[in-house]
């Protein structure tokens, strides 16, 4: 992988998170990679933070780069497909992270152009991330695993079929911030059995991340796993029968739902917007 050269057309926040995990864990070096954007100064910042090479001129990053990353907003993606059709390598890989726009969509403007489709989240800035993939009707198994070298540099990785990435969105995409509501209430609740609020919060943050790394380390239900925690006529179990009570696990399926419901809707509009 590590004689490819990777671009990124759109210069925001989650370009930023890749540049960073791959120059981290030393996949590429920051002379294999580019940024373009239109905001010169944005591109000044990665520059001196990462060395890696910046240009306005989409056009010649795009005869540059083996893998392009399509990291530009939903609503300007329509703007820019063109440039990448004309310009871009004949070889070269796509991958989009445009959230909402479909594989038909951008292969309608690519035509011929292996597209892989990717769903980060936002944790991929602190190198956590979970990202779904689903490959394009011309992708390969190699160009799959390219992609999977990218994300896993921030994070892990699935592949799904494209009809799932909705749900992907609802679950994974919304859920850091369902997590953050979780958080916060269970700082509050610290706080008001008196607890310092600073203290409060990192109790519950760290409760939360060793939880899950936890999770991840054992390989067991997270059924086991809260059992293990709730001894017979313990604190534990007093506050689990209180949470069932208030619905919580019906609540937080209902908001993967609605999550999901609204992406497709909004992925709809988006895409209609797109073709026109």
């Amino acid at each position: 992988m590590e004689d490819r050269t990777v671009g990124f057309l759109g210069a925001g926040n989650m370009a930023e998170a890749l540049i960073r995990g791959l120059l981290a864990s030393g996949a590429l070096p920051a002379a294999k990679l580019w940024a373009c954007d239109v905001r010169a100064e944005r591109l000044r910042e990665l520059h001196q933070s990462h060395g890696l090479h910046t240009t306005t001129d989409a056009a010649a990053m795009l005869r540059s780069c083996d893998v392009v990353v399509l990291s530009v907003k939903p609503q300007t993606l329509a703007q820019v497909l063109p440039a990448v059709a004309e310009q871009a390598r004949p070889g070269a890989l796509v991958i989009s992270v445009a959230a909402g726009v479909t594989i038909d969509t951008i292969e309608g403007q690519l035509v011929g152009r292996r597209l892989i489709r990717a769903m980060p989240n936002a944790p991929a800035l602190a190198q956590a991330g979970a990202t779904a993939l689903a490959r394009g009707r011309h992708a390969s198994d190699d160009d799959e695993r390219v992609a999977r070298w990218m994300f896993e540099a921030v994070g892990r990785v699935v592949v799904v079929e494209e009809k799932q990435m909705d749900a992907v969105t609802g679950l994974s995409g919304s859920g850091p911030a369902y997590l953050m509501l979780v958080i916060e209430a269970l700082a509050d609740g610290g706080v008001k059995m008196g607890l310092p609020r600073e203290t409060a919060l990192m109790l519950a943050t760290q409760t939360t991340l060793g939880s899950a790394r936890l999770l991840q380390q054992t390989g067991l239900h997270p059924g086991a796993l809260k059992d293990m925690v709730a001894s017979p006529g313990g604190t534990t179990i007093a506050g689990l029968h209180r949470l069932e009570a208030g619905a919580l696990r019906a609540t937080l399926m209902d908001a993967v739902e609605a999550a999901t419901r609204r992406s497709e809707e909004l992925g709809a509009r988006m895409n209609h917007r797109q073709e026109r």
